[in-house]
């Protein structure tokens, strides 16, 4: 049980607090990632991949610790988990983003949606218009509600603190060095690969979950079969597809990156997303993440306490 209410309450501290402006953990270990890479940066796969391992071994076993050092101790379990959860979250912080780059578009002020955009993710806004940043903002929430919010959630609920920490540094890794620019497409492949596994049941239970949120899960389901295969991506495919059919809007199209570009397909049957859409995104959005939520705490409460009576007999948490 010490697993279920700390992955909620750590959920709730997301969803109230937010990250925090200053000593954020996942700075801290992108700001550690960034001098390692100093060091062993070459373009090379090995080299990606010991530095890989390195960093994302390195913080599972930290999480393995904590976890093995609370779990006879439910109180503790349950604040270090909510610790955990808490730090590895970012539903706030994306709903923040769609919040401000609403109001800029509803503001008309394209030159500062454009600046913000980067917050989202690394497309290039130099020419985009505002149905275009509109667009962007939707497709960088349905695939970081994945990334953010229910995979970690989902990995916090089947491994505990190790899940939750292995994910995230995983994944902040992934954002640092996981492009197809000339830098990093040998570096940065083994994050790149990891992420894509460690994402592969998350993205689709988001996209599940999506249909549920939405009460459209037949249309859900229809649009994410039909279209996903058209998206280069394994995991962002199932979930942009899943968030148009339950949006009822057409997603997708050929994003410029600043050193290359990439067809995204067509997802969907409705009308390109406005401006409008962007509030509703991040409602729906919301809503996935709740479903998550509950999703990992009845994981968490079935895999811990299924390790408890067959393992030794008694209950410790």
């Amino acid at each position: 049980m010490s697993r279920a209410i700390g992955l909620l309450i750590g959920f709730a501290a997301d969803r109230l607090v937010g990250d925090p402006h200053r000593f954020h953990p996942v700075a801290g270990f992108g700001q550690t990632a960034a001098r390692l890479e100093k060091h062993l940066y070459a373009d090379s796969r090995v080299n990606g991949t010991v530095h890989t391992a390195v960093l994302v071994g390195g913080t599972t076993v930290l999480g393995l610790a904590a976890e093995r050092l609370a779990r006879r101790h439910p109180i503790l379990h349950t604040a270090v988990t909510a610790a955990a959860t808490w730090t590895v979250l970012g539903a706030r912080s994306l709903d923040r983003e769609a919040e401000t780059m609403a109001a800029l578009l509803e503001e008309k002020d394209i030159p500062a949606a454009r600046d913000r955009l980067s917050h989202l993710c690394a497309r290039d806004a130099t020419d985009l218009e505002a149905d275009e940043l509109a667009r962007a903002t939707v497709e960088s929430l349905a695939e970081n509600t994945s990334d953010a919010c229910v995979a970690p959630l989902l990995w916090g609920g089947v491994l505990g603190v190790p899940g939750l920490l292995g994910y995230r540094a995983a994944n902040t890794l992934d954002a640092m060095v996981g492009y197809k620019s000339p830098k990093y497409l040998n570096f940065g492949w083994a994050s790149a690969r990891l992420d894509d596994v460690l994402n592969l049941l998350p993205a689709r239970v988001c996209a599940l979950l999506t249909g549920l949120a939405a009460g459209r899960v037949q249309e859900t389901t229809r649009v994410w079969r039909r279209d996903a295969p058209k998206h280069p991506s394994p995991n962002a495919g199932p979930v942009e597809a899943a968030f148009a059919g339950a949006l009822g809007l057409t997603l997708g199209g050929t994003n410029s990156y600043g050193t290359y570009a990439e067809d995204r397909g067509t997802l969907g049957d409705g009308p390109a997303p406005t401006v409008a859409d962007v509030r509703r995104t991040a409602a729906l959005a919301r809503r996935v993440g709740m479903a998550a939520a509950v999703l990992a705490a009845a994981i968490g409460r079935q895999v811990i306490g299924g390790q408890a009576i067959g393992g030794r007999g008694k209950r410790w948490s």
